[in-house]
């Protein structure tokens, strides 16, 4: 279960997942119910960077059922600043690690993993259509 649970009602919903912050570890989940919405836009703004940071942001359905998770789109690893935007919808042209053509599933897990302790700054947000 993820440690963080927001529905999203609205048609059109922005969502900010991670509020702009330093960080050296792996920040909690953050899961969606996304029901009625088909895509998305994931914008990860990285802003400054000490050393040498590497973290990968994951979108993940989550199967109520079994409990399970799994990946729809995973970025590559984000290593200094710049903005990174992964997209997930029935008509985009997939992209390895970037673009996912799928439809998002009822809920939707965010995560983000930090592969060591060197700080990178960022902030997520999530963009949906129906």
């Amino acid at each position: 279960m993820a440690n963080t649970i927001t529905r999203v009602t609205n048609k059109g919903s922005i969502v900010d997942v991670y509020a702009s912050a330093a960080r050296t570890a792996s920040p909690d989940t953050v899961e969606l119910e996304v029901a009625g919405h088909i895509g998305m836009h994931l914008t990860i703004d990285a802003t400054a960077a000490t050393a040498t940071p590497s973290v990968v942001f994951s979108i993940l359905g989550v199967d109520r059922t079994s409990g399970k998770t799994y990946v729809i789109l995973a970025s590559a690893a984000v290593t200094g600043t710049g903005t990174t935007v992964l997209r997930v919808g029935p008509a985009l042209t997939a992209a390895a690690n970037l673009v996912a053509n799928d439809i998002l599933p009822p809920i939707i897990r965010i995560s983000a993993v930090h592969g060591d302790a060197d700080s990178l700054t960022y902030s997520v947000g999530a963009a949906f259509c129906a």
